[in-house]
């Protein structure tokens, strides 16, 4: 069995599926499980469906639902008994004036409703043992299984395996996922992960990759999996704005050809946080974008939204630095001043920006960068060769351009570097273990 490091996601690729779940076969062929699933409406009735062509499924609702597959029972405790995996997929709902057919930007922000999970939770829970499996699949924001639901779960062990089907197409994207997210308390590959993968194995129809996290990063995952595809759908939609407004455009040439741009639009390109966007282009044409967007009269300007996220990024960065610094008593120090590594120019740097904050805060800053000061014929100092420093350092770039005492503290948004000599803070992972020394 492979092991697995705290601190990441798992990814388990078609290529380790024999060596992670066993022989294929056996599993395929393998004697029916025991399935309970709790909640029988538009998209959960679809995949038990799904679940009961090869197992034996039972189901509950408060409505009777119109199927001839899923053996029905009429109380949970009916639904649950002698079942060795139970389902709950049942609402976590808005009122009805938040479901987007109306405007809602002038309403108040508001957290899905639990009563729902948490009701069936409390009850699935008092007739459940530990031999038993519970996995939750409906949708919630990220922190909401670890504050809102796991003191409910004392019988059942517990997984939070959340799905990415639509309306319309449920059984289909049931067994043809970009990816399974199963979330344990830790993020490790559990004995209860384990079965899980192993049942889906029974039933998919392609081959996804199983990204095993904590409860909070598949949380994560689901929400921002679909808010990504809103963002998709509104910048695209904002082209053809622009097409409408400006003329001479047609907005399917525009969009054609940003979607076969595969290295990095339509890639994983870009998908590792660290440090923001940067150099002589990016955030510049956001900025002409905005003038485009108020000249344009669009009514709405997302560039502007983009900027600011970029600056307030920036600044909570700064604010981990200088609270190391103040702690410390140490300087702070960029490793990295051009906009991105092995380059000389610092047109749009985001390190800069950052320090920019830092000194704002009142707090001193060192600079280094052997690139930018050959270029600019500067030897000493901001070349950081062959010198030493005792310093809170802002990773920035990857290679360490500089030798460091045993006191100082490197914050990397990268979270790649560890070493024992000093310590090391992997800004964007707040496991327990996001310190290292």
């Amino acid at each position: 069995m492979k092991s697995y490091d705290a601190g990441s996601t798992v990814t388990i690729t078609p290529s380790s599926k024999l060596e992670t779940f066993g022989d294929i076969e056996t599993l395929l062929t393998g004697t029916q499980q025991k399935i309970g699933f709790i909640g029988l409406g538009k998209l959960g009735l679809p995949c038990a469906e799904v679940m009961a062509k090869k197992h034996d499924v039972t189901g509950y609702d408060i409505v009777k639902a119109n199927t001839d597959r899923v053996i029905q029972k009429d109380t949970i405790a009916e639904c649950v008994a002698d079942r060795e995996i139970v389902f709950v997929a049942v609402p976590t709902p808005h009122d009805m004036a938040y479901d987007g057919k109306a405007p809602t930007a002038h309403l108040m922000p508001k957290d899905f409703d639990y009563t729902i999970v948490k009701n069936v939770l409390k009850e699935a829970n008092e007739f459940m043992d530990d031999s038993q499996l519970l996995v939750l699949i409906s949708t919630v924001l990220p922190g909401t299984t670890r504050r809102e639901f796991i003191n409910l779960v004392t019988n059942p062990r517990f997984v939070y395996n959340p799905y990415l089907i639509a309306m319309g197409t449920v059984a289909w994207d049931m067994v043809n996922p970009d990816m399974v997210m199963i979330g344990t308390e830790d993020g490790e590959k559990t004995k209860d992960a384990n079965e899980l993968c192993n049942f889906y194995h029974t039933i998919m129809e392609n081959n996804p990759t199983y990204h095993i996290g904590t409860w909070d990063e598949c949380e994560c995952i689901k929400v921002f999996y679909n808010t990504f595809i809103s963002m998709k759908i509104g910048l695209v939609n904002m082209i053809q704005d622009v097409a409408e407004k400006q003329g001479n455009i047609n907005v399917d040439v525009v969009t054609k050809a940003l979607a076969s741009s595969k290295q990095r639009l339509m890639s994983p390109a870009y998908m590792k946080a660290g440090m923001g966007d940067g150099g002589a282009c990016h955030p510049r044409d956001n900025i002409a974008l905005r003038y485009m967007a108020e000249n344009l009269d669009l009514g709405y300007d997302l560039f502007d939204s983009i900027m600011n996220a970029r600056e307030i990024q920036a600044e909570n960065l700064a604010m981990v630095l200088v609270e190391q610094s103040d702690e410390s008593g140490l300087p702070i120090l960029l490793n990295g001043i051009a906009y991105k590594p092995g380059v000389e120019y610092t047109a749009g740097s985001y390190s800069l920006l950052v320090g920019h904050y830092c000194k704002e805060m009142g707090n001193e800053v060192i600079e280094i960068d052997p690139c930018v000061a050959e270029a600019n014929g500067v030897m000493t100092d901001i070349a950081g060769k062959g010198l030493t420093y005792e310093a809170v350092v802002l990773l920035s770039h990857p290679e360490l351009y500089v030798d460091l005492t045993s006191k100082s503290i490197v914050v990397d948004p990268w979270r790649e570097y560890k070493n024992p000599d000093h310590t090391v803070i992997h800004y964007g992972n707040t496991r327990q273990n996001t310190v290292y020394n």
